[in-house]
């Protein structure tokens, strides 16, 4: 009895914590786990074997795989042929190829690419597209077993319970469905989005570029001393010394005659700049200052989150200036170092020709611009990885090898090909990742231990009883989509599988109807901007407020939801 109350009391504050606070979702999974192994819920050699989860370890090896496909080029080329000058027929294109290659490359890799086609084109509004290209992508990813690291981990979990993942082919006839719907209704919502009025942020909304005279009483002392640091709404991101590119610039950094200072902030403020000796405006022109421009957003659960651009130490952590900064589709104005920053903001920074080497880049943002960590690959790299990638499908969907080997093989030939790096693959190892599912499996033993998931199970099950396993299929599926919405959808698949398996076993039915309930119910993130990355990287570039998930996505939301709960009984009986 006290186990059982002590694992009930652990499961809870773990959903208070998600839902009612910012806490990092991994701190939080992390801690509950350890309250449960110290007290003795579970044993060190359970916590170990959840930890080299068969499963886990296949997710793992594919999001690593990801990272050599995000680089192949014929996506990039591909996605410049999308837009035309009909509306609806862009909308349809972008979206089916949308959905397409996110059922086989990280639906965030796909979004980011495509956003920067769909921001440049000059035909129609990119608010007009860029939410529908994150729905996309989203639907994309339910199609196949590697779409989604959601559908990843559930497979994660029923492995753990049954010794048996999922197939790789489980997911396709439902996917199919629901893809193909949820672009019909994403045409026929389409009115419903907003006219929108953001563009591409042009740098010379936020750039002033000054010339330093070669009498200038500037000329000799340093930045600090000129007090260059202590403007109000303006800032120095960098000197273009002939040639030569300075940026960041240090407060110690010299100015000499000639010199281009370049700062950022309110245009209007220019006057403060003139007042100084010698200080001429210079017109931005296209060039050297261009180069090193790039844009990026910040992912939830960055370590500069909450923290203002001074405090997070900005230049010395990814040795790179803050630009501007955009958030809701608007400009952030004021000082730009004294703004917190928040998940979702999107940033144009200069960067350091250090900038890409950083190994913090993907725990905190995602680039989003192509000039920057661009790696071109060959046409016999784009031929043979794509290649390989299909045969391990197709051998691993048949069942003739296991999805692991082939998944790895694939790894070791990108390395071989320098496609990736062992540098790249450990800076983007998913760390967290691992962590939140490791915690998921061990806190589910946890249940599995106390006796508690079976008096959960039996309750639902008494209470369900007169109206069915179909019911119960609704009730999991629902309360997934609820849990998805409010958090993410790892944790939401994470914390629902238990409770789908063990209602399952208490019917006497076969669990397949329930927790592929649970998988599709995780992924159908359409109301908010939070329960998705993709979601989340679009807020901005388009201009989205909360209405606008909610009044494009509802109709999205209620077509997937009905898709999902007609097919999977079809598909997977009871």
């Amino acid at each position: 009895m006290l186990d059982q109350l002590l694992v009930a009391g652990l499961f809870l504050a773990l959903v208070l914590s998600l839902v009612l606070t910012s806490w990092p979702a991994v701190w939080i999974f992390a801690t509950a786990m350890l309250g449960a192994y110290f007290l003795d819920l579970v044993d060190t050699a359970e916590v170990l074997a959840k930890a080299t989860n068969t499963g886990l370890v296949t997710l793992v090896l594919l999001l690593l795989v990801s990272v050599g496909l995000e680089k192949l080029s014929w996506l990039t080329r591909l996605s410049g042929k999308l837009i035309t000058a009909n509306y609806s027929a862009s909308l349809l294109r972008m979206g089916f190829f949308a959905a397409l290659f996110s059922a086989f490359v990280n639906n965030t890799a796909v979004v980011a690419t495509l956003a920067h086609t769909v921001r440049s084109n000059r035909l129609h509004r990119a608010s007009k597209l860029l939410l529908p290209l994150s729905y996309a992508a989203i639907l994309g990813g339910t199609v196949t077993l590697i779409g989604t690291s959601t559908n990843l981990i559930v497979s994660s979990f029923l492995e753990d319970a049954t010794g048996q993942g999922l197939a790789f082919g489980d997911f396709l006839l439902v996917g199919s469905a629901v893809t193909v719907v949820g672009l019909l209704v994403i045409l026929a919502a389409s009115r419903l989005l907003p006219e929108g009025s953001s563009h591409h942020i042009d740098i010379n909304e936020y750039l002033i570029e000054m010339e330093v005279s070669a009498d200038s009483s500037l000329v000799g002392k340093s930045i600090l001393q000129n007090g260059l640091r202590e403007l109000e709404d303006i800032f120095l991101v960098e000197i273009v010394r002939g040639n030569y590119l300075i940026s960041p610039v240090a407060p110690h950094e010299h100015i000499e005659a000639g010199d281009k200072l370049i700062f950022s902030g309110d245009i209007k403020q220019v006057n403060a700049l003139e007042a100084f000796d010698g200080l001429q405006l210079f017109a931005v022109e296209e060039g050297l200052l261009r180069t090193n421009m790039t844009e990026v957003i910040v992912m939830p659960g960055a370590t500069i989150e909450g923290k203002t651009v001074k405090e997070s130490g900005f230049r010395s952590l990814f040795d790179a200036a803050v630009v501007g900064m955009r958030r809701g589709g608007k400009r952030l104005s004021g000082k730009l170092g004294n703004i917190t920053i928040q998940a979702g903001d999107n940033m144009v920074l200069a960067v350091g020709p250090d900038f890409n080497e950083r190994k913090n880049l993907d725990k905190n943002f995602l680039v989003i611009n192509d000039s920057v960590g661009e790696i071109k690959t060959t046409p016999f790299q784009d031929f043979f990885i794509t290649g390989t990638l299909m045969v391990v499908i197709g051998l691993a969907s048949v069942g003739l090898i296991p999805l692991i080997k082939g998944v790895m093989f694939l790894l070791v030939c990108m390395l071989a090909l320098g496609v990736v790096r062992s540098s790249e693959l450990r800076r983007r190892f998913p760390f967290q990742l691992v962590v939140i599912i490791a915690s998921a499996l061990t806190l589910s033993q946890a249940l599995t231990n106390s006796g508690l998931m079976a008096i959960l199970a039996s309750w639902l099950h008494d209470n369900l009883a007169g109206l069915g396993p179909y019911a119960a299929l609704v009730g999991i599926y629902l309360g997934t989509l609820l849990l998805t919405e409010l958090m993410t959808n790892n944790a939401a698949a994470a914390l629902s599988f238990p409770v789908a398996f063990g209602l399952a076993e208490s019917y006497g039915i076969s669990y397949m109807p329930l927790i592929m309930a649970v998988a599709y119910g995780a992924s159908a993130s359409f109301l908010t901007p939070y329960g998705y990355n993709t979601n989340l990287m679009v807020q901005n570039l388009g201009g989205y407020g909360l209405r606008d998930y909610l009044r494009f996505g509802l109709p999205l939301s209620l077509a997937y939801s009905a898709t999902v709960l007609v097919m999977i009984p079809l598909v997977f009986p009871f």
